[in-house]
Parts: structure tokens; C-alpha cells; sequence
């Protein structure tokens, strides 16, 4: 019964660290190009950060769609699996549904990373330099500012994440999913938002949030300090100027 339980809590994993990974290294790398390149037009630097992490997080998201919605199906498969493997999963998906079956909800994805990115990014910068002031252990003042603007943006955004999920497990399987509980959606971002509030009120576009913002927060914290830190390093070592 233990195995069984325990394994339940990662189911998705496989997938979710490749899109990790890749997601991270894609987000960063557009980030500090836009950041960068966006500094000759002298720009407010909140309205830098807004933008650097909007177009950052909607290229992020395009190249890493596919991971991230085999991440939400294998979450949501119940004990009668409809996935074996991560590579049924892909032919499976291949097959029935086609290449546009890989990127069910994108556009509700890119709706809700873009406002997120670029909430996150220009609250993290705000917030940074006055946290880097306070004697934190660690570097912390970094890590605080992570979750402060995770917070502040997952909590802005967090109808469109659901949104997307609910519509990433639209298609041929959908009745497998979570013990067939899941409707049909309209193909639309809006559609789908319309129907839920019908059917579980305004509340039902926040459900799960609590659990989002134990997940996300951490997760910020980390993520931030973690490339401050490895800026830092690179930069010591190849004598580059300290630009954002």
C-alpha cells in the first residue's frame, strides 16, 4: 500500500524534469537577450523586466509545450493507465490526435506564462535591491524576492493555469482522465473559463490555488538564488561587466 501511495505523488515526474530543464535553460537564455538588448532604449527598468520575462516566458513555453502537457496527462491518469511509457505516450498522442494534439491549450500556456514572466520578473527586480540591503543569511534577500513575486504572480494569473490544464486533457482520452470526472471544454481560452464559472462558480477558476503557491513559492526562492549565485560565479570568471 506504501509503494503504490508514494509512487501516486510522482506520477508525471519523468516528463516534469525535462521540462524543467529545458524550460529553465530556454526562459534564462531569452531573458538575458531580451534583457540586454532592450538597454539602449532606455526604458524604465520595472518596464525592461516586464518585458525581458513576457517574451522570455512565451518562447519558454512554445519550445516546451509537448513536456509540459505530457506532465499534466500522466498526473492525471487514475489506476486504469492510458499511458504505459512516456514513449507510448508519444505515439499514442501522435497517432490519434496529431502534432496539434502536442499542443492542446497552448494558447491559454502562452496567455497565462506571458503576464506571469513578466509579473514575476519585474516584481523580483523591484523588490531585489531593497532585500539585498537586509542582513539575510545566505544571500536570502534574492530568494525572499523569489517568492514574494512568485506569490504575486501565480496568484494573478492562476485562473489561465487551470484553464490550460483542464484543456491539455481535452481530446480522445479525456474520459480516462481522473476517473472520467473531467467535461468537455470548448477549444476556446474563453469558452472554457465561461463554463467553469457556470458550472463551480468564480471560486472554481481558483481551485487549487493554496497547493499552486506551496509548489511555486519554494520552487521561485530557488530557482533565483540559484542563478544569482551562478551569475555571479561566471561572471568572476570571465571578467564580464555585472549587467542584469
Amino acid at each position: 500500500l506504501i509503494i503504490p501511495l508514494a509512487k501516486a505523488f510522482w506520477k508525471g515526474n519523468i516528463p516534469a524534469e525535462l521540462l524543467y530543464v529545458a524550460y529553465g535553460s530556454a526562459q534564462f537564455l531569452a531573458y538575458r537577450f531580451m534583457n540586454q538588448s532592450l538597454q539602449s532604449f532606455s526604458l524604465p527598468s520595472v518596464v525592461t523586466s516586464f518585458v525581458s520575462g513576457a517574451a522570455a516566458g512565451a518562447a519558454a513555453t512554445t519550445v516546451t509545450y509537448p513536456l509540459d502537457l505530457l506532465r499534466t496527462r500522466f498526473a492525471a491518469q487514475g489506476p486504469d493507465k492510458i499511458y504505459a511509457s512516456l514513449r507510448s505516450s508519444l505515439r499514442d498522442i501522435a497517432r490519434d490526435e496529431g502534432l496539434v494534439g502536442f499542443f492542446r491549450g497552448l494558447g491559454a500556456g502562452v496567455g497565462q506564462i506571458v503576464p506571469y514572466m513578466g509579473l514575476f520578473f519585474s516584481t523580483y527586480e523591484t523588490l531585489r535591491p531593497s532585500l539585498m540591503d537586509l542582513a539575510l543569511p545566505f544571500g536570502s534577500g534574492e530568494a525572499t524576492a523569489g517568492v514574494l513575486a512568485g506569490v504575486f504572480a501565480k496568484t494573478g494569473v492562476f485562473p489561465l493555469d487551470l484553464i490550460r490544464k483542464r484543456l491539455q486533457v481535452q481530446g480522445p482520452a479525456r474520459g480516462r482522465f481522473a476517473g472520467g470526472k473531467i467535461p468537455i471544454y470548448s477549444k476556446s481560452v474563453w469558452g472554457t473559463g465561461k463554463a467553469i464559472v457556470i458550472a463551480e462558480g468564480w471560486r472554481g477558476l481558483y481551485r487549487g490555488l493554496c497547493v499552486g503557491l506551496v509548489k511555486s513559492a519554494p520552487a521561485s526562492a530557488i530557482t533565483m538564488w540559484t542563478y544569482e549565485r551562478t551569475l555571479k560565479v561566471l561572471k568572476s570568471e570571465t571578467g564580464s561587466s555585472p549587467t542584469p
